[in-house]
């Protein structure tokens, strides 16, 4: 046995044995050796095939995010590497761990102008964990090395790090010379990992230790969704309102708490009322989605239950940090109002209703008509990846909070790459009917998520793209005032003209243009396979429409308080 094949081997097998579920491979020379490893190893993990890489480490960080377990995605030397960066940004700013097995030329080909040689080596910087191996040779004593290396690396992306294994590879990098080695390549008896170091994560000991007022708005974001649904508790007992973006929904309705249901429409539809308007926020996890949260935290004290030292507070308010709340703090609350609650549900209630008159008079579809159809919709149990831009700011806005439903959201950097391919990872990991709702653009900057083997595990998603053929969210921003009309359209806009049918085709995944709310209910029935449902929306009428809108609740609110 040759040592690229004889390391190879060790490698896939000590992944195995650490509850390494899924492995994304990328076609290469270089991690031939891995990738035949990982072949025959198929019958003990699920292997996933992608020819992009960029693709690949999206669809990882979907498999991890879904099955909670670190996935891998491996790949060739050179700019194949430099292609998962995006990944990994997203998976270390998420906090989910992932790792990138990254092929590598030997060192003395470093520096001497040999193909596809880059300085691969920590290429990631702080956003991943470089673990780097000796090259294999031949001779006793390295199988504990190999084995422990991939130990320490599962170890670190256990706590939701990316970890970065660089293997290099000399040649020859196909099975050669027999089955012959100096000593044992085995692992643990009983398919033990070689070196076992989990432990559960203990209960921060930084918890709340001030006051607490009877008016607080508890703002709930992405994060750890044990911290959310424990300081949902606190929330549930004390009365305090709850807005939760959606990825954040889930945990705190398990806590118990009441979450607002167009809370970030509430707060960004002009001055609250006196009635509505909190002593404190307690911010737990990390909001990104809503002006009216930020605006709310300019105007009172500001508490933060999130991770220490890396805490979330980009507009320098925060006036306490902590790493936990729950119900055995309760002791810090001072007292309880219970017209407190009262008055965010009746406002609450007055603000559904001047969104469903509107919408029920606004021509179909909007996106925010989309967010909440499709919410209604999904079956119990499905799993739904919302896109970034205006998608997941419109299930903010409109849409119900459903227990029943799992959501993600690539939040770490909140970039448009790599969105249908974490949801075609989450599908894959989920084993649950999978939903994907983006618009246009972020779907055509990652069009190659269709591009599946027809050999490959295919997933049971349903990708439902808005057209709205360009950047609508743009129009939502200060660059879409009328003033900045002249030079919109072709800088920001960006119209594309795709024909979507014809793109589908070319993939051969199932097309469905949906024109009516029936037909998208008809569409979003749960069936397997990969498919696309496209609903044309009009751009230019968005800016209006959200203007009305908040001008239609403030008056609703203000009416019934």
């Amino acid at each position: 046995m040759n040592p690229s094949t004889a390391m190879a081997a060790v490698v896939v097998d000590e992944l195995v044995r650490n509850d390494v579920r899924h492995v994304v491979v990328c076609p290469g020379s270089r991690n031939a050796p891995l990738s035949m490893a990982l072949h025959a190893a198929a019958d003990r993990l699920t292997l996933h095939v992608r020819v992009d890489e960029r693709s690949a480490g999206f669809v990882a960080l979907g498999l991890a995010r879904a099955s909670g377990r670190p996935a891998a995605v491996v790949c060739t030397s050179g700019t194949a590497v430099a292609n998962l960066h995006p990944a990994v940004l997203e998976a270390h700013h998420s906090g989910v761990g992932m790792l990138l097995i990254t092929a590598d030329r030997p060192p003395e080909l470093h520096g001497s102008g040999a193909n596809q040689v880059i300085d691969q080596r920590g290429i990631f910087g702080s956003a991943a964990v470089a673990i780097d191996f000796p090259v294999a040779e031949r001779r006793p004593g390295q199988n504990p090395v190999w084995r422990g290396l991939v130990c320490r690396g599962v170890a670190r992306a256990e706590t939701g790090i990316p970890v970065q294994l660089n293997i290099p590879f000399r040649e020859p990098l196909v099975p050669t010379f027999g089955d012959d080695w100096p000593d044992s390549l085995e692992g643990r008896p009983s398919g033990l990992r070689w070196t076992t170091s989990s432990a559960p994560r203990p209960i921060p000991d930084n918890r709340v230790d001030f006051p607490l007022p009877a008016r607080v708005v508890m703002v709930v974001g992405s994060g750890d969704p044990a911290r959310a649904e424990a300081a949902a508790g606190v929330a549930a007992t004390a009365g305090w309102p709850v807005i939760a973006e959606p990825v954040g929904s889930a945990a705190a309705l398990a806590g118990g708490a009441h979450v607002v249901r167009g809370g970030p429409l509430l707060l960004g539809s002009g001055d609250l009322p006196a009635a509505l308007r909190p002593d404190a926020v307690a911010v737990v996890g990390r909001p990104t989605l809503s002006r009216g949260v930020r605006g709310l935290m300019d105007q009172v004290a500001v508490y933060g239950i999130g991770d220490h030292p890396q805490w979330t507070d980009p507009q320098y308010v925060a006036t306490h940090v902590r790493g936990w709340l729950d119900v055995d703090d309760l002791h810090q609350v001072a007292e309880t109002d219970p017209a407190w609650l009262s008055a965010w549900r009746e406002a609450e209630a007055a603000a559904g209703l001047a969104v469903e008159k509107l919408l029920g008079e606004e021509s179909w579809p909007t996106g925010l008509h989309v967010a909440r159809d499709v919410l209604d919709t999904l079956p119990p149990g499905a799993a739904l990846v919302l896109g970034s831009s205006n998608p997941v700011r419109d299930v903010d806005l409109v849409a119900p909070h459903r227990p029943d439903i799992t959501i993600h959201a690539n939040r770490g950097v909140a970039g448009i790459d790599g969105n249908a391919s974490t949801a075609v990872g989450v599908a894959l990991g989920a084993h649950t009917p999978t939903y994907a709702l983006m618009g246009d653009l972020t779907f055509l900057h990652d069009a190659n998520a269709l591009l599946i083997g027809p050999d490959e595990p295919r997933p049971n998603l349903t990708l439902i793209i808005l057209n709205d053929d360009g950047g609508g969210i743009f129009s939502l921003l200060e660059q879409g005032a009328a003033e900045h009309h002249d030079g919109f359209e072709r800088v920001f806009g960006t119209p594309t003209a795709v024909d979507f049918a014809a793109l589908c085709a070319a993939y051969r995944v199932p097309h469905t243009l949906a024109t009516t709310p029936a037909e998208l209910r008809t569409a979003l029935a749960p069936a397997p396979g990969l498919r696309l449902v496209e609903l044309r929306a009009d751009r230019t009428r968005l800016r209006d429409l959200h203007a009305r809108l908040k001008a239609a609740v403030q008056e609703a609110v203000a009416a019934r308080l």
